[in-house]
C-alpha cells in the first residue's frame, strides 16, 4: 500500500510529460501553419460551407465600388460593345455553349472565369469561345475562322508547339499500329521511353499511369507503404491533383485527416519535419517558387489587386536544399511533382534547374506527346510493390490503360525530337531570352501608366494588378477581344510555348497593350480616393453580411438551368472556394 502512492506520482509525472510532449508538437505544428486559408483548409472548408452567394445584376454590376455616374456608363458602354464583338465575330462557336447544359466541366469553368458576384450577368452578356477547330504554329482557329494567339499553353501540355505534338502523334501511331490497342503486353519502345526517363530524373525504376493525380497518388501511396508512416506533408497554395489527400480545403467533399498543410521557405516547417515521427513523404510543386504559399492565380478570385507573384531562383534553392537534408536525415520521401514544369525550365526538369535531387519524381503533360499520361519515377527501393519477406503486404497500383501502346509510340517520337539540335537551341539561355522579353512588356506597360505588369517563370507567366479595383477580372475580356487566347483561369497563367519567335511576341505585345487601354479607357480602373484592397475586402464582407440577413429573411427557390447559373438554387451555388 504504501508504493501506491510513488506509482501513482510515477503515473502523473509521465503523463505530464506525455501531455507536455503533444502540447510542444501541436504547437510546432501551429507556427509551421501559414496564416491564410490556404495554410488552413479545414477553416477554408467551414467558410465555404456557411458563405453565402448573392450577385451584383444590373447597375450594381458596374457601380459597386462607388463609381460616378460617367464612369458607370463608359464601363456600360465598354461591355456592351466586348459582347457585341463576341457575338459578331464568333456566332457559330458561340453557339456551342449549348453544351454547359450537359458538360459537367463547361459547366464549371463558365461559373469560376470570374468572382461569384459578378458571373450571372458576365454569362449571360460575355459568352467566350468553348470550342475550337485548329491549331497552327502558336494559333488557334474558331469555328467562325477567327484565329487567336494562343497563351493558354493546353494547361501546360504545349511547350513546343501543337505541331510537334501533332508530329508526335501521328508518328507515334504509326509506329505502334500493327499492335493496336492491345493491352497487358508491352509495346518495345517502352524500353526507350523508360531508358530515357531514368536518365532525365536519374532515378532507378518507373512506372506509367494515365494522369498527373495518379502518378501523385501512386508515389504518395508507395511512400506511406515503405516509410509505414500515415502523413503527407504539401504545402499551402500547391496544387498536386484533385484527390482528397492532397486537396484538402474547399473542392473535397472528404476531410482528409492525413495531411499536413504547411507553410514553405519557412524554419518552424523544416523543425516539424524535424521532430515529428508519422510523416512518409513531402510534396514539392516547383511552379509554387512564383508563388510560395499562394493558390494558383486565377481570376475567379480576383477581388481587388491581392495577387502576388516574384520568383527568387535563390531563395528557393536554397529551400530546397533544407528541405533535402531535413527528409534524408530523417527518412521522409521528398517527392518532386512536376507534371506542370518538367521540361519547361530545363531538360532536367527542377531537379536540374535548382541543382535538388529528389527521391521520387512525377511527371505528366508535355511528356506524352500529347497525350494523357502520368509517370512516377523513383529509388529502387521505394518503387517496390511488395515485400519478398511478407508475400501479402502489397502496394497494390494498376490501371486499364496504363502504358497503352499509343501513348508509349507519342512518347518515343516526343524523346527523339526532344533530341533533336531545334529543341535543344530552345533550352540555351532559356532564363535570360524568357526574363528580356518579360522586361520589354513591362517597359511598354510603365511607358503608357497602365496599372499592370507580368511575373513570370520562365514561360509561364502571371498578370499582377497595381490598382486595387474590384473589376480587375475584366481585362481577361479585353485580352480575348484582341485575340489572344486564354484558359478559364484567365490572366492568372499565361503560358507560353517555346516556339514563340520574338515576331509573335511583338504581335502579342501590341495586342496586350491595346487591352490595357481600352480597359482604362472603358473606366474600369477608376478607383475612389483611399480605395485599398483592405477596404475592398471590408466592402465584400458587408455584401456578404448583407446576403447571409437577406437570404435568412426570404429565402428563394426556383429551378436551376443554365441561365440562372450561380443562383441559390445551382448545385455550384453550395461551392464557396472561389472567395480568398
Amino acid at each position: 500500500m504504501r508504493e501506491l502512492p510513488l506509482a501513482w506520482w510515477i503515473a502523473g509525472v509521465s503523463a505530464v510529460l506525455m501531455l507536455s510532449r503533444a502540447l510542444r508538437a501541436r504547437l510546432l505544428l501551429s507556427r509551421a501553419k501559414h496564416r491564410s486559408l490556404q495554410g488552413h483548409p479545414r477553416l477554408a472548408k467551414r467558410l465555404a460551407g456557411v458563405l453565402p452567394f448573392y450577385e451584383l445584376d444590373g447597375d450594381r454590376f458596374f457601380s459597386c465600388d462607388g463609381a460616378p455616374e460617367a464612369v458607370v456608363a463608359r464601363r456600360r458602354s465598354g461591355f456592351a460593345r466586348l459582347g457585341r464583338h463576341f457575338e459578331e465575330r464568333s456566332p457559330t462557336t458561340l453557339s456551342y455553349h449549348r453544351l454547359s447544359s450537359s458538360v459537367s466541366d463547361l459547366r464549371f469553368t463558365n461559373a469560376y472565369r470570374v468572382p461569384f458576384q459578378y458571373r450571372t450577368y458576365v454569362a449571360r452578356h460575355l459568352r467566350v469561345d468553348p470550342v475550337m477547330q485548329a491549331s497552327s504554329g502558336v494559333r488557334l482557329q474558331d469555328l467562325d475562322n477567327a484565329w487567336s494567339y494562343d497563351l493558354s499553353g493546353s494547361y501546360g501540355v504545349n511547350l513546343f508547339g501543337y505541331d510537334f505534338y501533332k508530329a508526335c502523334i501521328d508518328a507515334g501511331i504509326a509506329r505502334v499500329r500493327d499492335l493496336g490497342p492491345v493491352l497487358g503486353p508491352y509495346h518495345p519502345v517502352i524500353e526507350d521511353n523508360v531508358r530515357r526517363l531514368k536518365e532525365i530524373s536519374g532515378l532507378d525504376e518507373v512506372s506509367f499511369h494515365m494522369s498527373g493525380t495518379e502518378a501523385v497518388m501512386q508515389a504518395v501511396r508507395l511512400a506511406r507503404y515503405h516509410t509505414k508512416r500515415s502523413h503527407v506533408v504539401r504545402f499551402a497554395g500547391a496544387y498536386h491533383g484533385w484527390w482528397d489527400d492532397v486537396q484538402p480545403g474547399p473542392g473535397s467533399p472528404v476531410t482528409a485527416n492525413a495531411t499536413y498543410t504547411l507553410k514553405e521557405m519557412d524554419d518552424h516547417t523544416l523543425r516539424v519535419l524535424d521532430t515529428r515521427r508519422d510523416i512518409a513523404c513531402v510534396l514539392v510543386n516547383p511552379i509554387q517558387s512564383l508563388h510560395p504559399n499562394g493558390s494558383a492565380p486565377t481570376d475567379g478570385v480576383l477581388v481587388a489587386s491581392g495577387r502576388v507573384a516574384q520568383f527568387d531562383r535563390h531563395a528557393y534553392t536554397a529551400w530546397l536544399r533544407a528541405l533535402r537534408e531535413v527528409c534524408t536525415r530523417r527518412s521522409i520521401v521528398l517527392i518532386f511533382d512536376e507534371i506542370f514544369v518538367g521540361f519547361r525550365i530545363a531538360r532536367g526538369g527542377a531537379q536540374e534547374y535548382f541543382g535538388v535531387r529528389a527521391d521520387m519524381v512525377t511527371y505528366g503533360k508535355t511528356v506524352g506527346g500529347g497525350l494523357p499520361v502520368g509517370v512516377v519515377c523513383g529509388r529502387g527501393d521505394l518503387m517496390k510493390r511488395y515485400r519478398d519477406d511478407r508475400p501479402s503486404d502489397i502496394c497494390f497500383a494498376r490501371g486499364t490503360f496504363n502504358s497503352h501502346p499509343y501513348v508509349m509510340g507519342a512518347m518515343h517520337e516526343f524523346f527523339r525530337r526532344f533530341d533533336a539540335p531545334a529543341i535543344r537551341a530552345t533550352y540555351e539561355r532559356l532564363d535570360e531570352v524568357w526574363e528580356a522579353r518579360a522586361r520589354l512588356l513591362n517597359q511598354r506597360l510603365a511607358h503608357e501608366q497602365l496599372p499592370i505588369c507580368v511575373e513570370h517563370l520562365a514561360s509561364i507567366w502571371t498578370v499582377i494588378y497595381t490598382t486595387p479595383s474590384r473589376y480587375n477580372w475584366m481585362f481577361q475580356y479585353y485580352l480575348r477581344a484582341q485575340g489572344l487566347a486564354l484558359s478559364w483561369i484567365g490572366t492568372g497563367r499565361l503560358i507560353f510555348s517555346h516556339n514563340f519567335t520574338d515576331g509573335d511576341l511583338a504581335a502579342v505585345f501590341d495586342r496586350f497593350i491595346a487591352a490595357a487601354r481600352a480597359m482604362r479607357d472603358d473606366g474600369w480602373w477608376w478607383e475612389a480616393p483611399g480605395t485599398t484592397d483592405r477596404t475592398v475586402a471590408w466592402q465584400i464582407v458587408r455584401e456578404l453580411a448583407g446576403a447571409g440577413v437577406s437570404r435568412w429573411r426570404t429565402p428563394r427557390v426556383h429551378a436551376a438551368s443554365s441561365e440562372t447559373m450561380g443562383s441559390n438554387s445551382s448545385p455550384l451555388s453550395r461551392y464557396s472556394g472561389d472567395f480568398p
